[in-house]
């Protein structure tokens, strides 16, 4: 899944490795535990890792996506209002799966399209797909975060990545 960061590459490439080395910690975040951990509730308001993965799936599939009018997966949940909840029967394989996906196709329109491409976003506003790449960053970089403190309160375990 990682790619080696470009330390000299261009813009794109170091954009996309950034946001490529997040998205692994995102999914670092649910190692080792088992399906109740990954869906228990850790703040009052119900945030927990395998929610967080499922928006994170469906705002890639927004953004790189929707916005550049490619193609996307129907979704089984309506992505305004249920994004951030799991319901007792998705299973998380397949969310995990769904996020996998998701950036399957995230990857092959930031392969295919230039950085000052255009696009439209859910909400009308004209977007390039450098800004597009910067906020999914930006975005799961924050969600990243959630899930480390969630992952703390579940069992300590800390980090951005497995420690040999």
């Amino acid at each position: 899944m990682t790619k080696i960061v470009p330390y000299t590459g261009g813009e794109k490439e170091s954009l996309h490795a950034s946001l490529d080395r997040h998205r692994d910690a995102v999914l670092w975040k649910l190692d080792g535990l088992d399906d109740e951990a990954l869906r228990r509730p850790m703040t009052p308001s119900g945030t927990n890792l395998l929610a967080l993965v499922k928006h994170l799936a469906t705002v890639e599939y927004g953004w790189f996506c929707t916005a550049f009018g490619r193609e996307t997966e129907p979704f089984w949940f309506d992505p305004y209002t249920e994004d951030m909840s799991v319901a007792p029967n998705e299973a998380t394989a397949d969310i995990v799966e769904f996020y996998g996906r998701a950036r399957a196709a995230a990857d092959k329109a930031i392969e295919e399209l230039q950085l000052d491409d255009l696009g439209t976003s859910w909400n009308g506003n004209t977007v390039s797909m450098r800004w597009v790449l910067i906020h999914m960053i930006e975005d799961t970089v924050r969600h990243a975060g959630h899930m480390d403190i969630v992952r703390e309160l579940i069992d300590g375990a800390t980090g951005d990545h497995p420690r040999d």
